[in-house]
């Protein structure tokens, strides 16, 4: 009776109980074999690489299992959250293509009938559980401050014992009613701590789902599961947030490892199911000759927003991260080059145990395969949504240019081997802004490349020649074939053979012919296929080119 006089001094405005609760979250209707999983992040800032790395396992295990993927913020620590992090959480999510099935929305929303999806309100709820632990006898008022909690630890430091609130040292484990009447009516703050019946002398046997079997020490500690403003602790919240809302397994950074005596410790206390853990280490940066974990302080490639700015196809990102989900996914994708990287069932058992190091030589290369399988029009969609945020300069130009840009991206592309130039969006302004008049001019500015061997004047007569006989609609023979006509007639070498045999006799040979013709019409020694971009530009564009040279080198 005492316990149940305790629970209602401490909460009196509680009236519901565990099983109200339970009932507005029934158990989900899945099949045995589907996974539960979420992201649960802490709204504290930018979404880095490595929360994007685990949420992409948990997204996998439970879609290919036919299950469930949600997200949970975990926003009671209200000191630490910055404004608008949810909204970048879910931006970053959206754009590397994790789809969750519940959770909140940019709207205000949510999705879901498990919710609420924000810690922040579930309040109540965590109360009702901890007031039933605390009617139960396994948790109490502990109305330590922090100098009682540190003369505490000094006598056990003293004694050298173990530290913490455990045990004997456990001050207010027994507190009786009318201690806890005293001290509420004096104004002291307390908190709620859980009555472990663990012991250190005893051991847990624990199999992980990435690391395997590992063995641990029991825990022993009373700890907080309720804090002085009345919030949950993290420990707390997830355990009740996890079984109401049907989670089979976590994924999480191994980070939580030294944790999982205490959660497995609240989750039997609290009669729930365990979920299954599977910890992960943390991905890599190389810097220099060592290695070290990404700071989102130190490093800007350490958040997922730098490879959006950047302009890294969100499914590339999915893609890399395959890769160092599961080392046979290289394999399979050689085999499957055009299936979607969902049709491959990762597996945690062949996931690594130790860190991963992020390759961003290897990203590059994933993000090229990645781009040069759209067509030009996808390429076009990309690039424009994501230029409009990104590059407003670059965005008008193509806006106002749709059909012709289109165009540009294709070149190269509809092949069976088609062209891997861009890596990124990012690199395509600086890849293709000849072909656009406006960015020509501020290009030309600085002058000409014409190439060192042909002087000023050969140049000139180069393309003074060729704009009398250049025709727009010759095939790519004919077109070739007028080049190395006005290369003879200029005194060039019609081919490298001819050239090569003997070269005191030539001014040069008609690759050097193609190239003056190529800085006219792009100011670029390296383009795509000149035919190609002339066929684009079109003849009147090409004659205004050839005509600008003309009038610009002197």
């Amino acid at each position: 009776m005492s316990n149940e006089n305790m629970a209602e001094l401490l909460f009196p405005d509680i009236q519901q109980l565990p099983a109200d609760i339970y009932s507005q979250s029934p158990p989900r209707n899945l099949s045995s074999s589907a996974f539960v999983t979420r992201f649960a992040p802490s709204p504290t800032g930018s979404l880095n690489i490595g929360g994007l790395y685990a949420t992409l396992i948990s997204e996998r295990l439970a879609h290919q299992s036919n299950g469930v993927f949600f997200l949970r913020i975990e926003d009671t620590d209200k000191k630490r959250e910055i404004k608008g992090s949810m909204e970048n959480i879910i931006n970053a999510l959206s754009y590397a293509g994790i789809p969750f099935d519940e959770g909140p929305l940019l709207s205000g929303g949510e999705k879901g009938v498990y919710g609420p999806y924000k810690q922040s309100s579930r309040i109540q709820i965590y109360k009702v559980f901890i007031k039933h632990l605390v009617r139960n006898g396994l948790a109490y008022p502990c109305f330590c401050d922090a100098d009682g909690l540190q003369k505490i630890r000094i006598s056990q430091q003293n004694l050298k014992a173990t530290t913490g609130y455990y045990g004997e040292w456990a001050k207010h484990r027994n507190i009786s009613l009318e201690q806890a009447k005293e001290e509420i009516v004096n104004g002291k703050p307390f908190v709620i701590r859980l009555k472990s019946p663990g012991s250190s002398d005893r051991r847990i046997m624990y199999n992980d789902l990435v690391k395997g079997p590992i063995e641990f020490p029991e825990n022993d500690q009373d700890i907080v599961i309720m804090k002085t403003d009345g919030l949950p602790t993290y420990h707390f919240a997830h355990a009740i947030d996890d079984y109401l809302m049907g989670t089979t397994h976590v994924i999480r950074g191994d980070e939580w490892l030294s944790s999982v005596p205490i959660h497995l410790q609240l989750f039997e206390t609290l009669g729930f199911r365990t979920p299954e853990y599977g910890h992960i280490a943390p991905i890599m940066k190389q810097v220099g000759a060592s290695k070290r974990k990404f700071s989102k302080r130190k490093d800007l490639d350490g958040t997922a927003q730098f490879y959006k700015e950047q302009g890294y196809p969100g499914i590339a990102i999915s893609e890399y991260f395959m890769n160092l989900i599961n080392s046979n996914f290289e394999e399979w994708r050689m085999a499957n080059p055009y299936e979607s990287f969902k049709d491959f069932s990762i597996s945690t058992n062949k996931m690594n145990a130790s860190g991963a190091l992020f390759d961003m030589d290897k990203l590059n290369d994933i993000s090229k395969d990645v781009i040069s399988r759209l067509t030009g029009n996808r390429v076009f969609d990309h690039l424009y949504t994501w230029s409009k945020e990104m590059d407003p300069e670059f965005y008008n130009c193509i806006d106002k240019n749709k059909e012709y840009t289109v165009n540009i991206l294709n070149i190269g592309r509809p092949t069976e081997k088609p062209r891997k130039d861009y890596s990124k969006w990012s690199d395509v302004k600086p890849m293709i802004a000849f072909f656009y008049d406006d960015l020509f001019e501020v290009d030309i500015q600085s002058g000409y490349k014409v190439p060192a061997n042909v002087s000023v004047e050969a140049a000139k007569e180069i393309v003074r020649g060729y704009s009398k006989i250049y025709r727009f609609n010759n095939e790519k023979d004919a077109w070739f074939q007028k080049i190395k006509e006005l290369a003879g007639e200029l005194g060039y070498a019609k081919d490298m053979k001819q050239y090569k045999a003997s070269p005191d006799n030539y001014n040069g040979h008609v690759g050097d012919v193609a190239m003056v013709i190529r800085i006219a019409l792009t100011n670029r020694a390296n383009t795509p296929d000149l035919f190609d971009i002339m066929k684009i530009m079109g003849e009147k564009r090409v004659l205004l080119r050839m005509r600008r040279f003309l009038g610009d080198m002197k």
